[in-house]
């Protein structure tokens, strides 16, 4: 639990080092089917590249906002909502989320973003 609210305190202050720090070089990274950046990425630079510095190419504003976290033992889930302006469309979105934190032992083993991706869409075209 604590390195997952960790990895949300540092999106909350902007901070993607902190964002990626408990992200090895073996954690795979899923973004949903349908999502603008859907695949599934392995280490910090590949989620770096694929899916932050590509959020923050597309939008305004792109922001998690934590509504609950599920404390599963070794799976926590973030519940909440995604936020943002198409910087192309000028058209904003809100669309419910949630993150599938899977740990092995201290280490996350990986990560998997469940979406609406409809909103997501509908602001892009």
């Amino acid at each position: 639990m604590d390195v997952v609210a960790a990895h949300y305190a540092a999106s909350d202050r902007g901070d993607l080092d902190g964002m990626l720090a408990p992200i090895t070089a073996t954690t795979t990274w899923t973004e949903a089917e349908g999502f603008p950046y859907a695949g599934t990425y392995t280490g910090p630079d590949e989620v770096r590249e694929n899916v932050f510095f590509a959020i923050g190419k597309d939008w305004d504003g792109y922001t998690f906002t934590l509504a609950e976290l599920v404390d599963g033992g070794q799976t926590v889930i973030g519940l909440g909502h995604y936020h943002a302006t198409n910087k192309k469309t000028g058209r904003s979105f809100t669309a419910r989320v949630a993150h599938v934190w899977k740990f092995d032992g201290d280490t996350v083993a990986s990560f998997e973003q469940i979406v609406d991706s409809v909103p997501v869409a509908a602001a892009i075209d």
